[in-house]
């Protein structure tokens, strides 16, 4: 039975793993997916997802704080799309459109959330007695969509002009830019989410089960 300095340590240490983890995909080319549309598919949720369905729920959510803040400064420094920038960072101006406070709403709320998400549910799920595959991946597959619908929408709110002339197209198509962006980009993301949360959570957890008694 560890001691609860013990358990803080080694909670702190398999933290800090998966913070590595995070920063080894956000900032490079190993946490990108090749994808239709201007928004780049990535793998940076899947360390979130691990973290809140493992650690619990507050880790989860201070590992997407994390994922917003490593986010924040790849769209600031090195934008991998640079007529996208302005959605994610207010420091980044392409001609007259730039971003604002928004734009930081953007980058870290909906990763926060993911981890808020996908621990509540995975919590809910276990008490409600679920099959663990499904407790597991589902989680993981609605934390993921967080971020998706999180990020597109708060795009189509706040900067919904803006980066739709960016795109060169008219308002009006934007929404199904968006919802194709969802199909090609969210999906395959959430998909990726939740068979990630169950092949590694799942003999994860039970391992730490077995450490701490």
């Amino acid at each position: 039975m560890k001691t609860p300095l013990k358990r803080k340590t080694v909670t702190l240490t398999q933290f800090a793993m998966l913070l590595a983890i995070e920063a080894l995909v956000c900032f490079t080319p190993l946490g990108s997916l090749p994808a239709v549309g201007p928004i780049v598919a990535t793998l940076g949720m899947v360390p979130v997802i691990i973290t809140a369905i493992l650690l619990g729920t507050g880790a989860g959510a201070c590992m997407g704080a994390f994922a917003g803040l490593f986010s924040f400064l790849v769209w600031t420094f090195a934008p991998p799309n640079p007529l996208m920038a302005f959605v994610f960072t207010p420091f980044y101006m392409l001609g007259a459109t730039h971003g604002n406070v928004w734009s930081l709403v953007i980058c870290f709320v909906p990763r926060i959330l993911v981890g808020v998400v996908a621990g509540t549910c995975f919590k809910l799920f276990t008490r409600l007695n679920w099959k663990s595959g499904l407790a597991y991946g589902l989680s993981g597959v609605l934390g993921s969509l967080v971020n998706t619908f999180g990020v597109l929408g708060g795009i189509y709110v706040f900067f919904g002009h803006s980066y739709a002339t960016v795109l060169g197209k008219g308002f009006d198509l934007l929404l199904g830019l968006i919802g194709l962006t969802i199909l090609t980009n969210g999906i395959p993301e959430a998909i990726i989410g939740g068979v990630a949360a169950y092949a590694v959570c799942r003999p994860l957890r039970r391992y730490m089960k077995r450490d701490i008694g």
